[in-house]
């Protein structure tokens, strides 16, 4: 996949609007400010790709994004935002839509914050995506802020954390730094090459 190739295409706040499914995509998910477009942002070698929020939730809709041959989706971000009742009911439509529509998912990039363990709402998110089989890996976010004495133990924990969730894998990042980065498109191209 040619990284470079990349361009904002829409956002979709209800799932009746999402586009038609014509390309294999990656879903990326994770809580509230874990980092999902600073990723995407580092994954396709650009600054403002994906708007990076320093207010939790900012995210509330689906946004996709062409990435040379496939799609990058950007679930909004769950947990911590202030948010209303019906907003989070719409967020729910919205999530749960994706995933029923039977869109050529390839891969779920799975966004946790390596400093705390996984919180009740990414535990959620977990058995959400074992429950319905949706094929995972883990992307540990913010691996500048450990000392390197703390980098292997951190993974250790996590993959032993997320393995009982059926996980893939798990990379240990920073969006800071370009860590793990190349591993993570190394992973996305060999799903892409994968048959189904």
């Amino acid at each position: 996949m040619n990284y470079n190739r990349s361009e904002f295409q829409a956002s979709y706040g209800i799932s009746s609007q999402l586009p038609e499914a014509d390309r294999p995509e990656f879903a990326f998910s994770g809580r509230s400010n874990v980092g999902k477009s600073s990723l995407i942002n580092k994954l396709c070698n650009r600054k403002n790709l994906a708007r990076v929020s320093a207010t939790p939730g900012k995210t509330a809709t689906i946004n996709f994004y062409r990435v040379d041959t496939a799609y990058f989706v950007d679930l909004p971000g769950y947990g911590f935002a202030k948010v209303s009742n019906a907003e989070r009911a719409r967020w729910d439509e919205l999530i749960n839509g994706y995933f029923e529509a039977g869109r050529p998912l390839k891969l779920l990039v799975q966004l946790l914050d390596c400093r705390h363990d996984p919180s009740a709402d990414d535990r959620q998110m977990l058995e959400y995506l074992r429950y319905h089989g949706i094929p995972f890996v883990v992307v540990l976010t913010k691996a500048d802020k450990l000392k390197k004495s703390e980098l292997a133990p951190c993974q250790a924990r996590f993959e032993a954390i997320c393995a009982e969730y059926g996980c893939r894998r798990v990379f240990l990042t920073s969006a800071e730094k370009g860590t793990g980065v190349e591993e993570v498109r190394a992973c996305l191209d060999a799903q892409l090459e994968a048959a189904d």
